[in-house]
């Protein structure tokens, strides 16, 4: 008897490895225009079928990792990201922000603006500010709209409609077949071991829209620089999992400077 798996099952599983690298062929196909990023994006990918996903990985994240219970931690990230969120303009989404209880030195954020912070992160974290740092920068992705862009870039090149129904239109039983590449897809790597970065071009949007954000909230951009910085400096001891995936290398410091003193705001 054959091991080997279905054929539709390893088809289900490239298209939602393809929604995390980048691609989904979706029921309408088109362009729109993002007023964040002042350019056009592929848009084949809708906001409900991301706001699906984003649910059921919340839901499966909060089962999976053990949330912190000490309120002091909580109410600082509650504090910074509302504040954030309120400079974004992406009010309209249901935020939501938790701090998981590990050692971890990482963070990420869902599409649908569910926000998970590990201990670990905020245990290295001097100010607000170096929050307002990280908040911003993944706020600056869900403003960007990259999961989605990523996901419609690749998959229209791959996949069909049909297979698009069946993998992303699924019960909730099917989600937990496939949870691990969801939650990598929409980039919760470190929750379910799968990292999977989004573009160069897609970090140094989020890296300006999060210093946008910072100012419009009140913080100093000038910490974002020494914060990406200093975890550049963790990850060339293998000791940082979120430098590693938002590389802090010379050049993006670079642009983070450049955008800061274009916007006036070293002044």
């Amino acid at each position: 008897m054959s091991t080997k798996p279905p054929v539709d099952l390893v088809r289900r599983r490239e298209m939602i490895m393809g929604l995390a690298a980048g691609t989904v062929l979706p029921f309408v196909a088109g362009c729109a225009d993002n007023a964040a990023l002042g350019r056009s994006q592929l848009m084949l990918v809708s906001d409900g079928q991301l706001a699906q996903l984003s649910q059921q990985a919340w839901q499966d994240s909060l089962q999976r990792e053990r949330v912190l219970r000490d309120p002091s931690y909580q109410r600082r990230l509650q504090r910074v990201g509302d504040r954030v969120v309120a400079a974004s303009g992406q009010s309209h989404l249901d935020w939501e922000f938790v701090v998981f209880d590990s050692d971890t030195v990482n963070a990420w954020v869902l599409p649908n603006g569910k926000v998970g912070f590990y201990k670990g992160i905020l245990d290295i974290m001097d100010t607000d500010d170096h929050i307002a740092t990280v908040m911003g920068h993944e706020v600056g992705h869900v403003a960007g709209r990259h999961s989605a862009e990523r996901a419609s870039q690749q998959m229209a090149a791959q996949m069909g409609v049909s297979l698009l129904a069946s993998a992303i239109g699924s019960s909730g039983t099917d989600y937990a077949q496939y949870s691990d590449d969801i939650g990598a897809a929409l980039g919760m790597g470190v929750t379910y071991g799968v990292i999977l970065p989004y573009s160069r071009e897609h970090e140094y949007e989020a890296d300006r829209l999060g210093v946008d954000y910072m100012v419009g909230s009140g913080y100093d951009p000038r910490q974002a620089v020494d914060f990406w910085v200093g975890m550049s400096a963790m990850n060339d001891h293998n000791v940082a999992e979120f430098a590693s995936t938002h590389p802090s290398d010379d050049n993006r410091v670079a642009a983070m400077r450049a955008h800061i003193q274009a916007r006036g705001y070293a002044s």
